[in-house]
């Protein structure tokens, strides 16, 4: 990869990116809350679970064709994988947190100016914005490479549930941080499922993860938007 592709991704995968993703947890505090995540190994077994059971067979495969989608200036594959992955979010605090994220994602990039050939007003004639079509389209306008960018997003996903697991479990730095470095293979095996996986295995299917979405929603006491 060419040093400036790989410092836009660095940039894109940044906790510093002003996006808003730290304040969410995806279920995990939920899951906190009713006891499933207690300590180091049970948050492994959770965020691994998340990752096979709904980033690598929904988010992660949806971005990939995104990115496609927007190298291709093919709009229509842009509105049906946007339309699909809206769908695919099955409680209100998913879907505002995608959409959140999306939008200011899309105003960022707007204000950097990127010369995009094009690329931005696809973007912008979606009716709404979920943060895999915003990233797609900075991934496909910086000229990051679609394998680099997709590892790039599941880092930066299994980085911000690691920190949901240090700040709230709570979990040591160095247990974060080892629990981060132990995720390597699970990160590697859904980015290659991502590029590989069929439209019709494509699947968030996970309804204990619904459930407790659903329910953190009402929790009394919390700290994430999700």
């Amino acid at each position: 990869m060419q040093s400036s592709a790989l410092l836009h991704l660095l940039q894109l995968a940044s906790p510093s990116l002003p996006v808003g993703g730290y304040s969410y947890s995806q279920g995990l505090e939920a899951a906190m809350e009713a006891g499933l995540v207690t300590d180091a190994a049970s948050a492994r077994r959770w965020i691994v679970d998340a990752l096979q059971q709904v980033v690598a067979r929904c988010e992660a495969p949806i971005l990939w064709r995104l990115m496609r989608a927007f190298a291709e200036r093919d709009a229509a594959a842009l509105a049906h994988w946007t339309s699909y992955f809206l769908a695919a979010r099955d409680s209100a605090e998913l879907r505002a947190e995608t959409i959140q994220m999306g939008y200011s994602l899309a105003q960022l990039v707007a204000a950097l100016q990127l010369d995009d050939d094009g690329l931005l007003a696809l973007l912008q004639a979606l009716p709404e914005i979920p943060f895999p079509s915003a990233l797609a389209y900075a991934a496909v306008a910086l000229q990051v490479p679609p394998d680099a960018a997709l590892l790039g997003m599941l880092f930066s996903w299994a980085e911000n549930q690691v920190l949901v697991c240090v700040k709230s479990v709570p979990l040591g730095q160095v247990a974060g941080q080892r629990l981060l470095l132990s995720l390597r293979p699970e990160l590697a095996l859904a980015a290659q499922q991502a590029q590989s996986i069929a439209d019709t295995d494509l699947s968030s299917w996970a309804p204990g993860l619904s459930l407790l979405s659903m329910q953190h929603e009402v929790q009394y006491s919390r700290l994430y938007r999700s």
